[in-house]
C-alpha cells in the first residue's frame, strides 16, 4: 500500500480572508489573466536568537500544494454563505488553478537572512491567494530543519533519533518534523507513518508503562527480549536506574548465551551525564562493552553539547519536544512580499520592514572549497558573478513541476555536503558569526532609486 501525506489535498480555503477579499477586488478591477503577472518573494527577515543560517526544507510539500490547488464545490458553497463575494467572482474561483512559475532554493541547501528561499511569478490573483499556505509550509519545515541541524552539529557524530511526534503541534507538524530531521542527518524516527510515507528508518524502545505491567522489572526485560532478541533496547530508569542497569546486564548475558545481543539501554530521566558514566561502568564491568547507551528526555542542541563536552559516554540521543517545537525559537519572521508587478519593480518602505525591489537571484561564492559569501542581486542582471553558483532554481513552470518530487536522500546528501563547507564560526550554537551577504551593484542602484521615488510619494 502506498501512503501519502497529507492524506487529502489541502483545501484552497486554507488561506487568510484578506487574500480572498483582495482577490475579489482585483477581479472587480479587471486585474485578471496571464498579462497581469506578479512576482512575490518569500524570505526570512532576521535570525532568531543564536541562529546564523537556515536550512531550506518543505519545497516538495509546497509544490504539491500548488499542483493540487483548486476550490471545491464545498469551498464555494461556504464562501457563498459569507455574503462577501459576488457570484461572478465565485464562478471565476471555480475554474482557478495555479498556472505560475516557481524558482526556489533546493531542499537541503543553506540560505541566510533576507535571501529569497522561493519566488512565485504568476497571475496576480493566483500568486496572492497561495501566500498563507506557502508560508505555513515553508516556515514549519525550515524552522525544524534548522533546529535539527543544530542538534546534529552539537552531537559531533553521535547518532540522533526523532522522538518528537507526541508533542509536536499537530499531526502535520509531526510528519514535517520527522522529514526535516532526517534531511539534516538524524538517523531514524519513532514516527511510523513517516517511515511509511518518506522511507525514513523507524526505531523505538519501550515506555515506562511496559515495565510497570510486569511484576518485576527483569520480567519486562526478558519478555521484550523474547519477542525482539536482535533489537532490544531496555528502558532502565523506571525504578532505580543503577539496579535497572544491573538487571539489564543479566538479561544481556542470557541473550548472549542464546546467540543474540542487547543493543542498548536507555536513560530517560535524572542527571544524564553522571548516570551515563555509572551505567557505562556497570556494563563494562560485566564485559558488555558492546551494549550502547541511548539518552532521551529534555534534549536539544544545548543539552547535547553539554553532554558531549563533559565526555558523557552516551552513544545516541533521542530528541523530542525541544526540537519538535523549536523550543528556544518557535517562529521566524518569514514574509512573502510583492517585488514586481507587470514588469515594474515595487518596494515596501515601512520602517523595519523594508523590502528590496525586483525578482532576485542569489550567487554563492566559494573560496578553496569553503562558503565565503553570498551576493544578492537581480534575477536578470548581466552576471559578473560567473564564479558564483546561482541558488534559486526553476522548479515549476505553468503550474507543473519541472522534475520528479524531491528525493529525500538527495536532499540529505546535499545538506551534508554544503554544511561541511560552512565555517565553524557560522555554525556556533551561541552568538554565531554573521555569514556575509552583500548586494550586487545593480540591486543597490535599483533600491536607491526606489527609495528616492518612494520618499517623493
Amino acid at each position: 500500500m502506498t501512503h501519502r501525506w497529507p492524506p487529502a489535498p489541502r483545501p484552497a480555503l486554507l488561506t487568510d480572508l484578506y487574500e480572498l477579499t483582495m482577490a475579489a477586488s482585483y477581479f472587480a478591477e479587471g486585474l485578471v489573466g496571464q498579462n497581469d503577472q506578479a512576482t512575490f518573494s518569500a524570505f526570512i527577515r532576521k535570525y532568531p536568537a543564536n541562529r546564523g543560517y537556515f536550512v531550506s526544507a518543505g519545497l516538495d510539500d509546497a509544490l504539491g500544494y500548488l499542483e493540487e490547488f483548486a476550490f471545491s464545490e464545498d469551498d464555494l458553497a461556504y464562501l457563498t454563505t459569507t455574503g462577501l463575494f459576488h457570484e461572478d467572482f465565485l464562478a471565476y474561483l471555480a475554474g482557478l488553478r495555479f498556472t505560475g512559475d516557481v524558482r526556489a532554493v533546493p531542499e537541503g541547501r543553506l540560505f541566510f537572512a533576507n535571501e529569497p528561499v522561493l519566488e512565485v511569478t504568476a497571475p496576480l490573483i493566483e500568486a496572492q491567494i497561495v501566500e498563507t499556505c506557502l508560508l505555513n509550509i515553508l516556515h514549519l519545515h525550515t524552522l525544524i530543519a534548522t533546529k535539527a541541524a543544530r542538534c546534529v552539529w552539537a552531537a559531533g557524530g553521535r547518532r540522533l533519533v526523532d522522538f518528537a511526534l507526541r508533542r509536536t503541534h499537530g499531526a502535520d507538524a509531526g510528519m514535517a518534523v520527522a522529514r526535516a530531521c532526517y534531511l539534516v542527518g538524524f538517523e531514524a524516527t519513532s514516527n511510523v507513518l513517516a517511515g511509511a510515507v518518506s522511507g525514513i528508518p523507524i526505531t523505538g524502545t519501550m515506555a515506562h508503562s511496559y515495565i510497570q505491567v510486569f511484576p518485576h522489572e527483569i520480567d519486562a526485560f526478558r519478555a521484550f527480549a523474547r519477542r525482539y532478541p536482535h533489537r532490544s533496547v531496555f528502558l532502565i530508569d523506571t525504578y532505580d536506574t543503577l539496579e535497572g542497569a544491573r538487571r539489564a546486564a543479566r538479561v544481556a548475558h542470557e541473550l548472549r548465551q542464546a546467540g543474540h545481543r542487547l543493543l542498548a539501554v536507555r536513560l530517560d530521566s535524572g542527571d544524564m551525564i553522571d548516570l551515563s558514566r555509572q551505567v557505562r561502568a556497570i556494563l563494562d564491568a560485566e564485559g558488555l562493552m558492546e551494549v550502547q547507551i541511548l539518552a532521551s528526555g529534555g534534549f536539544d542542541e544545548f543539552a547535547i553539547a553539554d553532554a558531549v563536552a563533559a565526555g558523557a559516554p552516551i552513544d545516541a540521543f533521542g530528541v523530542g519536544t525541544r526540537m519538535g517545537v523549536s523550543w528556544d525559537a518557535p517562529a521566524t519572521d518569514i514574509a512573502y512580499k510583492l517585488v514586481d508587478y507587470q514588469g515594474r519593480a515595487v518596494v515596501k518602505l515601512s520602517p523595519g520592514k523594508q523590502t528590496l525591489p525586483g525578482p532576485k537571484q542569489v550567487w554563492r561564492i566559494r573560496v578553496d572549497g569553503r562558503l565565503d559569501h553570498d551576493v544578492l542581486g537581480l534575477r536578470d542582471e548581466p552576471s559578473a558573478l560567473r564564479d558564483g553558483e546561482p541558488l534559486l532554481q526553476p522548479v515549476m513552470r505553468r503550474g507543473q513541476r519541472l522534475g520528479p518530487p524531491t528525493s529525500l536522500a538527495d536532499a540529505r546528501a546535499r545538506f551534508r555536503a554544503e554544511f561541511s563547507e560552512l565555517d565553524a564560526r557560522h555554525r556556533r550554537l551561541i552568538d554565531p558569526a554573521p555569514y556575509p551577504v552583500c548586494k550586487s551593484a545593480a540591486l543597490e542602484a535599483l533600491a536607491a532609486q526606489m527609495d528616492e521615488a518612494g520618499a517623493l510619494g
